[in-house]
Formats: C-alpha cells, sequence, structure tokens
C-alpha cells in the first residue's frame, strides 16, 4: 500500500485542522491504522491508533482533542485536531500495518500550530 498525508500547513492555537491520509495499492479495510508525528528535534511518536475492528487509542496529550477514522469505500485516514497548542507542532505520518505486519509509511505532512 502507498501512503500520501494531506492537510497540514500553518494553524493559529486554538484551529482544528483535519489531516487526510490517501492509500493506494491495496485496501485499508484489514490494516490496523495510525498517525505519527516528528516534532523538530525529537523522536517519532504515536499520536492516534486504529485497530481493523473500529477499537481507537490515543497518547496522552491528544486525548480528547484528536480523532482518528477512516474511510473504507475512499480508502482514505483521516485525523481530526481541535483546540491545536503550540506542542502540536511536528510532522505527521500517517501508517498502514498490513495482517502480515508489514508496515507502509507515507512522507509526511507539516504541521506549525503559532500561539
Amino acid at each position: 500500500v502507498q501512503l500520501v498525508e494531506s492537510g497540514g500547513g500553518s494553524v493559529e492555537a486554538g484551529g482544528s485542522p483535519k489531516l487526510s491520509c490517501a492509500a493506494s495499492g491495496s485496501s485499508i479495510s484489514d490494516y490496523q491504522m495510525a498517525w505519527f508525528r516528528q516534532a523538530p528535534g525529537k523522536g517519532r511518536e504515536g499520536v492516534a491508533y486504529l485497530d481493523n475492528n473500529g477499537g481507537t487509542d490515543y497518547t496522552y496529550s491528544v486525548a480528547g482533542r484528536f480523532t482518528i477514522s477512516k474511510d473504507n469505500t475512499q480508502n482514505i485516514l483521516y485525523l481530526q485536531m481541535n483546540s491545536l497548542k503550540p506542542g502540536d507542532t511536528a510532522m505527521y505520518y500517517c501508517s498502514a500495518t498490513s495482517p502480515a505486519n508489514y508496515d507502509a509509511w507515507g512522507p509526511g505532512t507539516q504541521v506549525a500550530v503559532s500561539s
């Protein structure tokens, strides 16, 4: 599967952008999907997870503000981000893990939050 993220950009604190991750080459309906982010000078961290049964999980810092979802018909993964903070500034990546545990990553989309 190939992944391409979009929807990033410069946002003011408190904003609510929605990231998209378009998948091609394979249906993501059976994949475990996730959003990761990497802030400048820091390691990559998992932000939101969506398993193939619809279960979700979030890292503590975004729980209650971010929502992960997917549209199996359109083959797109989403990340709705609300109440953004400057600390959310990072490159955001989507990932897909196949039933055979093969991982695919997109090139990322930058989100910059200004106070």
